[in-house]
């Protein structure tokens, strides 16, 4: 490799790491958007859920063949990656398989293991292909995975199925080249691509070039897209395991403030460590969200098991809990741009609840939390849901007529039940004739 090649590489490898950071800074500051969360308690559970939801992907073998290849896809990411490392020093000090020499016997293994993986994860994306678009999976075809979300799931395929293929041409015509130099060179699976490539003569050396370069800068342009795709989610799941809910499911986290002025108003002890000011009940945009809420809508994978699972989904509802964080995502990712390009203070005049989700969408949901039970790295859409809905109920005062009704009763009666308090012990008497 020639001097300039390198200084060509060099380039390369500090735009595509700066890109990358630039892109993770700005992700970083919209998750800082929302509110500050606390979940440092219980560090060895936590840690476990990392291990066995995020590394171990536990949840996703609920659905065992689907599970399998996504296993491989996700291992030979890591694996194959491993590989890039001896790219990169070949591409800085202009060698060539710069660790053969120093990993000796062992190296021809290691790159048979590299090349399993990547023939693993061409079939498993060519598998996972058919099923978005031959068999068309219904989760897949929702109204909110139309467009984008549709282009942007089969761009990814597309783009490992690419990648593998490269890799293995690349060891393909390396192997062509060292074997007519009288270096005898053989890998497990790129060997059975040698009769593709075996005419081109001359060229051979053209195509070898063509295909380590198509690898690397494959590679740079495909790790910046991730920060812009829903595959943003082989970073983010482990910080979104760690930070999971522990307590058992179905809870809601009460305002302090207003927990406070209850107690007071029932003369119980109050905590004086609460806010005097209540300021806004729930959540009408996304900076009215916790941090944990906007780190569940960057680490959802759009896999849809969330709204499958979902009862008021199945039964026709126009809930889907996989657009509750897409919608959520989208609108941070807006809010977010604004704020770095006119301000802390800018207000484009929008907001979640309203412009994004609909009163009908919140309202519909159960809350029996199926879709986090559901979901692979445990995001809780419910917790947005609920915030939404106590800012609808809290500050606008609407809310389905149902609950309005409770709400009276409540207030009046003491019991959702419409009648006094001092009939409801009478029910005993019946017991007594």
């Amino acid at each position: 490799m020639s001097i300039l090649s390198q200084i060509i590489f060099g380039l390369l490898l500090l735009g595509a790491v700066g890109l990358f950071l630039k892109n993770a800074k700005n992700i970083w500051f919209n998750i800082l958007l929302g509110k500050p969360f606390e979940r440092n308690d219980q560090k060895k559970e936590r840690w476990k859920r990392v291990i066995f939801l995020a590394l171990g992907q536990k949840k996703m073998f609920k659905r065992p063949i689907p599970a399998f290849l996504h296993f491989f896809v996700y291992v030979g990411f890591l694996i194959i990656n491993l590989e890039l490392l001896e790219i990169v020093l070949d591409g800085l000090t202009g060698k060539h398989r710069i660790l053969a020499p120093l990993l000796g016997g062992i190296y021809v293994p290691l790159i048979n293991i590299f090349e399993f993986f990547a023939v693993a994860v061409l079939i498993s994306c060519v598998i996972f292909w058919i099923r978005r678009n031959i068999i068309k999976i219904k989760r897949f075809h929702l109204k909110e995975m139309l467009s984008w979300p549709k282009l942007d799931a089969n761009l990814i395929l597309f783009f490992e199925i690419t990648l593998m293929f490269i890799l293995l041409s690349m060891n393909t015509t390396d192997t062509i080249i060292q074997n007519a130099n009288g270096h005898a060179q053989s890998f497990l699976f790129s060997d059975l691509l040698i009769p593709l490539y075996s005419g081109l003569g001359d060229n051979i050396h053209i195509a070898e070039r063509f295909f380590w370069w198509a690898h690397i800068t494959g590679i740079f342009f495909f790790a910046n897209y991730v920060l812009y795709s829903k595959h943003l989610h082989i970073f983010l799941a482990f910080p979104n395991s760690y930070y999971s809910n522990l307590e058992a499911a179905g809870g809601m986290d009460n305002m302090d403030s207003v927990t406070n002025e209850v107690k007071l108003m029932l003369g119980m002890p109050a905590d004086n460590a609460a806010p005097a000011e209540i300021g806004r009940f729930g959540a009408k945009d996304v900076t009215d969200l916790s941090q944990k809420s906007l780190l569940d809508a960057y680490a959802c994978t759009e896999c849809g098991r969330c709204t499958s699972n979902c009862p008021a989904n199945l039964t026709g509802r126009s809930l889907s809990p996989r657009k509750i964080m897409m919608d959520t995502r989208d609108r941070l990712q807006e809010v977010g741009e604004n704020k770095r390009k006119h301000g802390a203070d800018y207000d484009d005049g929008k907001s979640l609840l309203g412009d994004y989700i609909t009163e009908e969408e919140i309202f519909a949901c159960t809350t029996c939390n199926a879709c986090t039970e559901a979901c692979p790295v445990s995001i809780e859409p419910v917790s947005i849901i609920n915030e939404l809905r106590r800012y609808k109920i809290m500050e606008e005062a609407k809310g389905p007529n149902e609950w309005n009704m409770m709400f009276q009763n409540i207030e009046t009666s003491f019991a959702p039940w419409k009648f006094p308090p001092t009939d409801r012990g009478n029910w005993i008497n019946d017991l007594n004739k």
